[in-house]
């Protein structure tokens, strides 16, 4: 963590844990984090502000470990601050929330009755009464992402559908009732085979079958429902983890934006495009007009309606190129970069309610700050004063004395996400005191103010290129500088990602640490965060830089940290990191013992096995054919494949995959598990029938975390140093 953040972090303790606990604290010993307290945690999830910024509703997530289950509730408070108070109407389950533009009413979807439909429910600003929820929609393939139009006069919403099947329209129900029965078919078929004739056939957890997302709008006074992409065979929007919904409303609600891949086939292809429809007239046909040959995502219009905003890639098939913000002059029909030079990705961004300028996210040096820029273009504004990792950004009314607020989650290492109100004025100021955002929620301090973990450190070292890479190095609690401590060395996934002052419940650096390691963790080349040249970095070149930055990193941090025991390290990685556990294995004896999660060992099997393509196509250069009979050397899906390596094998494995990661098929653990064993390496494999290319069920997680631990104490002679 950078020093701000510690400030920061330990300031936000002390103001907002309750006084008497911070005595009871005070009087008692701060202790290790355990998983049991990690599951304790809440967290936060999908939130909305009203359109005059004096209300905000939030999801908030608990983990009951015992029964392995989750249960989300939705809670309501005012932006200014009070007691929070449970969402009235809302029962398990229910999710989406979102305030009419008018303040009359709000949505939400629930299963409460069956299927997920939307529900609309009166709401009163001045008391905060939310009454009178009723039943909007009965679509028969339910309904999810809705979204109000600005007149708060319809609902835009996707459904899965059938895209053979008649249209869905106000006046006939026949597309429905098509739908309906082809569903009650499947399910009551005996046979469960399927018949695939294109790729993505399966999606990251999922087989994708053949329906279809598409886009619905309906009228809140009962006018039906009406398919805006009828008959279309491709998703709109298309899948996103990053769960933005894809669509936009015009200010006028005359017409919507959203994203759409028209190419044919989309598993090689991430030229998402940006399409306008017309609303009023039920006849029209959308039009593009985004020109990038890569992805274009996230339309967002101005509120004074002149211009509409995405993000947008330049290259065809790369998902990790720069993430440009440009806008659509409507009226000239005209694109610009609002910041051609401006090096980092734009990661999320809310236009400012004057539809001047645009506040939006971006990955700094292990941080994910926050950022404006005017409408005009140029340089942006770094609001460098506000650390840590921000995300889902909702711009506020101009305050009584004209300042720019934004509500916004804020994560740290040290704590998980809550929501925060912040003055970007103040933010951008000088001075030595560190701005702090106002807090609206505090839903784990007391949790949070009875552990002791330690701060992020950062350091710098120059790699062989003489390219300045960063590292972070967590020390372990009750720490003496005395003693020489075993080391947890993790890898990120990606390749491009980052590590750096974030929390993560599925690879939490301070759980990591928490028995008794000394945490270090490296951004090699591929990471985010420093510029788009640094990304591109690990392109065509998996094992080789990224490899070496790793390493030089971990050199530098056994010379400079004198409580390291370079005798006793750990390597640990996932998805890119597993990868680069396995390229460990095969080119460094250096570690007692190695973690591989979801790792590719066989890049040329991993080939056949992935669903998006374009992925291992722009890595890798090709296909793997198009280097048959060349040179191992001059084949990058050889020449970079750990598995080539195996006869090097020599570290005690733990190999961890899972049945429904498409992404990095199980065949890939297998493989590496398999020739373990045969080379008589010492290896265990952990397998989840049940889980995807993340671990997320609660007992999952917790038999993840001990076999990894017990995996790690075992082979750095932990346990028996520890006697």
């Amino acid at each position: 963590m950078h020093k701000q953040s510690l400030v920061f972090s330990l300031a936000l303790l002390a103001a907002l844990v309750p006084s008497t606990l911070c005595s009871a604290q005070a009087a008692g010993e701060k202790r290790p984090m355990t998983f049991e307290d990690m599951m304790s945690m809440k967290r936060l999830g999908e939130t909305a502000v009203s359109s005059d910024g004096k209300w905000l509703s939030y999801a908030v997530t608990s983990v009951n470990l015992d029964q392995n289950s989750k249960k989300t509730e939705l809670w309501l408070k005012k932006v200014e601050g009070g007691e929070p108070q449970h969402l009235a109407v809302a029962g398990p389950g229910d999710s989406g929330v979102q305030f009419a533009p008018d303040g009359k009413r709000i949505l939400l979807l629930s299963s409460r009755d069956g299927g997920q439909q939307i529900w609309l429910a009166d709401f009163d600003s001045a008391t905060s009464a939310v009454t009178n929820l009723k039943k909007l929609t009965a679509i028969s393939t339910e309904a999810d992402n809705a979204r109000w139009s600005p007149d708060s006069r319809s609902i835009v919403f996707t459904s899965t559908v059938y895209p053979d099947c008649p249209a869905i329209t106000a006046s006939d129900n026949s597309g429905d009732k098509c739908n309906a029965d082809r569903d009650a078919a499947l399910a009551a078929s005996k046979v469960k085979a399927q018949i695939f004739t294109h790729l993505l056939y399966r999606h990251w957890d999922h087989f994708t079958g053949e329906k279809r997302s598409h886009l619905f709008i309906t009228s809140v006074d009962g006018g039906g429902i009406r398919d805006l992409t009828p008959n279309d065979a491709h998703d709109v929007p298309p899948f996103s983890m990053g769960g933005d919904g894809g669509f936009a409303f015009a200010p006028d609600s005359k017409e919507l934006a959203f994203t759409e891949n028209l190419d044919n086939e989309p598993a090689i292809s991430t030229n998402a495009d940006i399409f306008t429809l017309d609303l009023t007239d039920a006849a029209a046909k959308p039009v593009k007009i985004s020109v990038a040959l890569g992805g274009d995502f996230s339309p967002a219009y101005s509120p004074d309606g002149k211009w509409l905003a995405w993000r947008s890639q330049e290259r065809a098939g790369y998902e990790s190129d720069k993430f440009r913000l440009v806008v659509y002059d409507r009226a000239a029909k005209t694109i610009k970069d609002l910041m051609p030079k401006f090096d980092n990705w734009v990661d999320e961004f809310a236009w400012s309610k004057d539809s001047r300028s645009i506040v939006f996210v971006s990955g700094y040096e292990g941080e994910a700050l926050v950022y404006s820029v005017g409408i005009a273009g140029g340089e942006p504004r770094r609001f460098s004063k506000m650390p840590g990792e921000w995300g889902d950004i909702h711009t506020l009314p101009a305050s009584e004395h004209g300042r720019e607020l934004i509500v916004a989650s804020l994560v740290t290492v040290i704590h998980p996400a809550e929501i925060v109100v912040a003055d970007l004025e103040k933010a951008a100021g000088e001075g030595k005191t560190e701005y702090m955002p106002r807090y609206v929620t505090g839903l784990n301090y007391a949790i949070i103010h009875e552990l002791e973990m330690p701060k992020l450190e950062t350091f710098w070292f120059k790699a062989a290129d003489q390219t300045k890479v960063e590292g972070f190095i967590i020390k372990p609690p009750a720490f003496d500088s005395a003693k020489k401590y075993p080391v947890k060395f993790l890898i990120h996934g990606g390749p491009q990602g980052a590590w750096g002052d974030a929390w993560s419940f599925r690879w939490n650096e301070e759980l990591f640490a928490a028995n008794g390691y000394v945490v270090v963790m490296i951004n090699p080349r591929g990471s985010t965060g420093y510029g788009q040249t640094f990304v591109d970095g690990v392109n065509g070149d998996w094992g080789g830089k990224p490899f070496s930055d790793l390493m030089e990193g971990l050199d530098y941090a056994e010379q400079h940290y004198t409580f390291i025991d370079k005798n006793r390290e750990c390597a640990l990685g996932a998805s890119y990191g597993g990868y680069m556990a396995n390229w460990v294995l095969g080119h460094t004896d250096r570690f007692k013992c190695i973690v591989s999660h979801d790792g590719m060992f066989n890049p040329e099997s991993a080939y056949g096995t992935t669903e998006e393509l374009w992925f291992n196509e722009w890595e890798f250069k090709g296909k793997p054919w198009d280097y048959y009979g060349k040179p191992d050397a001059e084949n990058p899906f050889r020449k970079w494949s750990p598995a080539m390596s195996a006869k090097n094998f020599k570290t005690p494995t733990l190999v961890i995959h899972s049945q429904h990661d498409y992404r990095l098929d199980v065949s890939e653990g297998y493989q590496l598990f398999d020739t373990l064993q045969r080379l008589n390496v010492p290896s265990e494999m952990l397998y989840f029938p049940d889980e995807s290319h993340w671990v997320a069920k609660p007992q999952n997680s917790r038999l993840w975390y001990k076999t990894v631990n017990d995996w790690v104490d075992e082979w750095t002679g932990k346990v028996a140093a520890s006697h």
